[in-house]
């Protein structure tokens, strides 16, 4: 089922780099790249090199929607977590110059473990999966206590009023990238800026993190490395970990989901449990009501639909990065519906207790 997001192919046409050019600005020879399947954004690669695997990161081609693809954020972020509590590969350099392969790139270490498309895990017992998933939840909490400041990422986003700009960010992006009317989308659009819940706390944020974006070792339930920071900035903790919890809000058929299945068997924390196990190691934290957690679903949804809508754009003007870009892009209008379903769910809630 997930095979086609696993491992190497051979460089799409449209993807295709310069290997001279290269080869000129890495001052050494690149006898093999390849593409990596997975991803719907940057296009990723594998060079193999003097004995050595390396992964290069790149700005697509074509016409992009403005601030998409921050590839000098993401080098940024990962070089300054190097160290830190956070694992990451190993950067070598970044090059903005766009003469050398058409667009920017950067090249990092290939960090050779497992990532796991599937939030089932179905290869593995029930504490296996447990072990995964609190594994998981200890990156997130220790990503959220990170220093920013310390590590020189200060400047790194705006601090305060989070919500209300990405809100409004990503507005812009799916209107910028509307292939068709999506009524829900409308909805949100009106709706959210109005009911943010008071109370942000700045942190690092990661903006996609998720189970298919973190490299484990091979022998042992340790994150070696955690992947795609290009959505990163400074910003809300809890809307972030929300983000990461969608996983429990989304049926398997949807997005890659956990919900109506049978967890307590399956050995992988419920939603509560793993709230709360992030709680402990963020103690300054306050557990939102649950209509501020409603809410944070809805935004969540309603942001992921806005990318998929960017896929989707992307896809069809051909410049996606990957070969599943249209089949996922098109997931945009069901997530936004189920967005505005949270949405509705949360004000009758609200209507009831009143």
């Amino acid at each position: 089922m997930f095979e086609q997001f696993i491992g190497t192919k051979p460089v799409e046409e449209r993807h295709r780099i310069d290997v001279q050019r290269l080869e000129q600005f890495l001052g050494f020879k690149v006898p093999t790249i390849e593409q990596f399947k997975g991803g719907q954004s940057n296009p990723t690669y594998q060079l193999n090199a003097g004995g050595k695997s390396y992964v290069l990161r790149r700005k697509p081609p074509g016409k992009l929607l403005p601030s998409a693809h921050a590839i000098d954020r993401e080098y940024r972020v990962i070089r300054a977590l190097a160290g830190s509590a956070v694992p990451v590969a190993r950067t070598h350099c970044l090059c903005l110059d766009e003469t050398v392969i058409g667009t920017p790139f950067y090249l990092m270490d290939f960090v050779d473990g497992r990532i796991f498309w599937d939030p089932l895990l179905p290869a593995m017992a029930p504490q296996e999966r447990r072990a995964i998933y609190a594994e998981m939840n200890r990156v997130i909490a220790a990503l959220h206590r990170v220093d920013f400041a310390a590590i020189g990422l200060a400047d790194y986003g705006r601090p305060g009023n989070y919500l209300a700009r990405q809100i409004d960010r990503w507005s812009r992006q799916y209107q910028a990238s509307a292939t068709e009317s999506i009524a829900a989308m409308d909805k949100l659009i009106e709706w959210l800026p109005r009911h943010i819940p008071a109370g942000e706390r700045t942190s690092l944020v990661h903006g996609d993190f998720r189970l298919d974006n973190m490299i484990f070792a091979r022998d042992e339930p340790r994150v070696l490395a955690v992947l795609d920071w290009e959505l990163s900035t400074l910003g809300d903790a809890l809307a972030d970990f929300a983000y990461h919890l969608m996983t429990w809000r989304l049926a398997p058929d949807e997005f890659r989901g956990l919900r109506g299945c049978d967890l307590a068997a399956l050995g992988i924390p419920d939603e509560d449990e793993y709230v709360a196990m992030y709680l402990r190691d963020n103690p300054t934290l306050e557990r939102p009501g649950a209509q501020a957690w409603d809410f944070y679903m809805a935004y969540n949804m309603f942001r992921m639909a806005a990318i998929l809508q960017g896929v989707l754009s992307r896809a069809l003007a051909g410049n996606a990065s990957s070969e599943q870009a249209l089949e996922a892009g098109r997931r945009a209008r069901p997530l936004a519906e189920l967005a505005w379903k949270q949405v509705e769910r949360s004000r009758a809630q609200g209507a009831r207790d009143a």
